[in-house]
Parts: C-alpha cells; structure tokens; sequence
C-alpha cells in the first residue's frame, strides 16, 4: 500500500493517508506533471492566440466583456485543467481495484466516506496545483487581476471536488480504464463547449444557453473568469452557491455507492 495503512485508525486519519497517497502517487509520475501543465499551455498558445488573430475585428473586445480573446479563454483552459484533473480521479479507483488496493480500503475498520473523501481531497489538491502553474504560466501573455489569483484558485478547488467525486462516482461501477475513458470522452468535449470556456453564453442558441445552464462546469469557468478578469455573465454569487451545492451533491452520491460498493 505504498507505506501507507489505513487499518486502526480514526476517520481523520482515513482521510490524511488516502489524499497523502493521491499526492505522492501523482509526484512520482514527472511524465503526468509534465502533461498536466504543457497541454493546457498548448491551448492557450494555438488555440488562443490563432483565434486572437482571427477575432481582431472592430467591436471583438465588447463581445468577449472587454477583455481580448487569449485573456477570455485563459480562465477557461484553467477549468478545464482542474475538470479534467479532478475527474481523473475515478480512474484511480479502477487500478486500485484491478491491484487489490481498494479491496483493502474496503474491509479496512475506518470508514469508507473517510477513505473516500481523502481521496478526493488529494486528487483536488493536485488539479489546484496543476491550475495555479497555468495561471501564472499564462502573465505574460495576458493581463490577469493578480490580486483575484488565490481566490480563483479556491473556485478551481470547488470545481476539482466536484468533478473528482463525479468521477469516483462512475468509476465504482466500472470495471476497465476503457469503459472509463470511454464515458469521459463522451463527456468532455459537451461540458467544454456548453460552460462558455472558448465562446460567451450569451451568444448561444437559446436551446444551447439552457444546456449550459445545467452544465456544472459553467459555474467555476464564470467565477475563475470573473476573479481572474472582472468578466461575468452570472454572477459571483450564483456560481459560489452552484459550486458549494455541486460539491456536495457529488460527494454525497458518490459516498453513497462508494459504501456499498464490493470487491468479486
């Protein structure tokens, strides 16, 4: 188990050794931190400033809320940095199931919420991290409320706590990291194109804005763009409260399965 042992200890203890083990285990893949930084800077680099240079029309910056467009898509590729990163966490869940650790979190006398929600601290802790690099990769070539950076991170953390226990979620009904990846895919690039990350809402079909609406990651892209560039289309408030209740609607369905979930 890596060192780590979660056999007669108290819940807070769960908790401290299982986000412990999701940290160490992701510093001692330098190929994954690598990835976790350059593909969100890829994006920014092409995708932005290739649509920067095609968006230089009269009136662009009016459409985007003042801001230009590398500076607009910044806080969305930290989103989706942190979204990906926390919904990864679920992949974890089927190694440790395929190896046998998870089996020993099971019948462990701690309980499994506590192993579960350690879990999922560790993985948010990581997609932070992975979130608050970009953002500061990203200065100079954008101009950012660098007083709003750390509060921002903290919106990254709520969106990364609730994709994590999304994806804890799936993946205790799973069984291969391909029927994972497979529902991941599937959900990627519609909760992208629908949070207003590349393109503001309001601009969409009216049948697209009530898809994004319901879209959970909406909430962190317009909180993390609004701290980081004072552009919002819904307002600080109603994300905070979006965010807060994601968190624990995930958190609680997830550690509902999670408690009933056995190991053939």
């Amino acid at each position: 188990m890596s060192g780590e042992t979660l056999g007669g200890g108290t819940a807070l203890d769960a908790v401290y050794v299982m986000a412990y083990r999701q940290i160490k285990r992701f510093l001692r893949a330098p190929s994954r931190i690598v990835s976790s930084v350059i593909n969100p800077i890829v994006w920014i680099v092409f995708f932005g400033l290739g649509w920067a240079s095609a968006f230089k029309v009269p009136g662009i910056t009016r459409v985007l809320g003042g801001v230009d467009y590398v500076t607009y898509l910044v806080p969305g590729v930290i989103a989706m940095s942190v979204f990906t990163g926390g919904f990864l966490s679920g992949i974890s869940i089927i190694f440790d199931r395929q190896f046998g650790f998870l089996k020993e979190v099971l019948v462990a006398p701690t309980p499994r919420w506590a192993a579960l929600l350690g879990r999922v601290i560790g993985d948010g802790l990581i997609a932070t991290l992975q979130a608050a690099i970009i953002a500061l990769l990203s200065i100079p070539l954008v101009t950012i409320r660098v007083d709003g950076l750390l509060l921002a991170m903290v919106y990254a953390y709520m969106v990364a706590i609730a994709f994590a226990g999304m994806g804890v979620l799936i993946a205790s009904k799973l069984n291969s990291h391909e029927a994972f990846q497979m529902i991941m895919s599937f959900l990627l690039m519609p909760l992208l194109f629908l949070s207003g990350a590349f393109y503001p809402i309001k601009y969409m079909p009216s049948w697209m804005k009530v898809l994004a609406y319901l879209d959970p990651l909406t909430y962190g892209v317009d909180g993390i763009r609004y701290l980081l560039t004072s552009v919002t289309q819904i307002g600080l408030i109603i994300d905070t409260a979006a965010l807060l209740a994601l968190d624990a609607v995930f958190l609680a369905i997830a550690s509902i399965v999670f408690e009933k979930m056995t190991i053939d």
